[in-house]
């Protein structure tokens, strides 16, 4: 029986069954996964949390008014732009859901307005809250229409001396009309910009923009799976694609001769380097490249690559990149996939090119939530040359 209620479910539409069982999620998605991958071989049972509420490390609040001009914050109601007042969620870190509370209830007295989607006046569209859940460290980003905060100093002030974890305070601009939640540039207000956390023990830094996965529980088993698959014997090259600030590929640098980590995302490439530099790795080469191109590079100069970990959007990967990968021809890879359909879908790909699945594990890292929101680890072989 749950003892926990959410009463914002029916309308939210985010966690499908918040109000039920978690035993009863677990199945669903598992049968989801099942009718899904069973082509490609056998599924293991999906791995659920054993605590799964208040996991979610990042946390963003949009802000508005209600029809009386009160101001509110939450998130939109399914498939609306109308936003679901409330200050509590049963998914949402609650130390997190209490700074945006806070903000919510002082910012009259700071004189700082909120942004009106229908008016496109105001300042504060958002504030998003990322928590380090082993260091406790918290980051808060004010999602502003512009740059200028009225009573900054005093606003922060006031935040940090509320909320001792606070470690920074990000102003991010996002004056366009656009229903992304970030903007491209980051101002710091308070401390160094980023937060640390600690995960499969190595040191990660976070960025506003950078890319962490929000249940860090959750992780360390999604991680120690792909590790796990890869069975590395620290002889291997391995590439780690899509890397983003680096946390597969650092986590799997103990265990392999060289690793590459290769992202497309600046910011993200920069806070892998100084994650390298945190745990000292001395085997992983950072790089700012498109993956697919920089394989056929490795190719082209004949370098070999063991091991290929991939972990792309939920969109998955693309017929050019896995094309590109049979350039290379990795002994092994390791897929970690936050979207099935779209695994399914490359794994046709990739028998097509020469590999064959081997092993299937689902993780749940998003409890409470719809069938499809699973992280699942494959092991794929290549297939021995006829």
């Amino acid at each position: 029986m749950n003892t926990n209620r959410c009463d914002y479910a029916k309308k939210c539409g985010g966690c499908r069954f918040i109000n039920e069982s978690y035993q009863k999620s677990l199945e669903y998605k598992q049968d989801y996964i099942c009718k899904l991958l069973k082509q490609f071989g056998r599924i293991e049972d999906i791995i659920g949390m054993e605590q799964p509420y208040f996991y979610r490390n990042k946390v963003n609040a949009t802000f508005g008014r209600d029809r009386k001009g009160n101001i509110i914050s939450g998130q939109y109601m399914e498939n609306t732009h109308k936003i679901i007042d409330k200050n509590r969620c049963l998914i949402e870190d609650e130390y997190a859901d209490e700074i945006i509370a806070y903000i919510k209830s002082v910012l009259k007295s700071f004189k700082i307005t909120v942004f009106d989607d229908r008016t496109k006046y105001g300042l504060l569209r958002h504030v998003l809250v990322r928590t380090a859940h082993e260091t406790g460290e918290v980051m808060v980003v004010l999602v502003l229409n512009s740059p200028v905060l009225p009573s900054k100093n005093n606003f922060v002030k006031a935040l940090v001396k509320k909320f001792d974890r606070i470690k920074t305070v990000v102003i991010n601009v996002n004056d366009r009309q656009t229903s992304m939640v970030l903007g491209k540039r980051n101002i710091n207000i308070y401390g160094k910009g980023y937060i640390e956390d600690i995960l499969c023990g190595k040191c990660f830094r976070i960025s506003p923009t950078s890319f962490y996965q929000i249940n860090s529980m959750q992780t360390e088993i999604l991680y120690g799976k792909a590790i796990e698959f890869a069975g590395l014997t620290g002889k291997e090259s391995v590439f780690d694609a899509y890397s983003g600030i680096g946390t597969i590929g650092i986590c799997a640098s103990d265990h392999a001769k060289n690793v590459y980590c290769v992202e497309l995302n600046p910011e993200a490439v920069r806070d892998a380097k100084e994650n390298g530099k945190r745990n000292g790795v001395k085997n992983v080469r950072f790089v700012c490249d498109d993956a697919g191109k920089f394989m056929v590079k490795m190719a082209q100069d004949k370098e070999k690559v063991d091991v290929l970990f991939l972990d792309p959007p939920r969109s998955g990967s693309t017929n050019i990149f896995i094309r590109q990968v049979s350039v290379l021809r990795p002994r092994k890879i390791v897929y970690v996939s936050c979207g099935p359909e779209s695994l399914a879908r490359d794994l046709k790909m990739f028998q097509k090119i020469g590999y064959q699945v081997k092993k299937i594990q689902p993780v749940d890292m998003f409890p409470f939530t719809e069938r499809e929101h699973v992280e699942t680890v494959c092991l794929l072989s290549r297939k021995a040359q006829v």
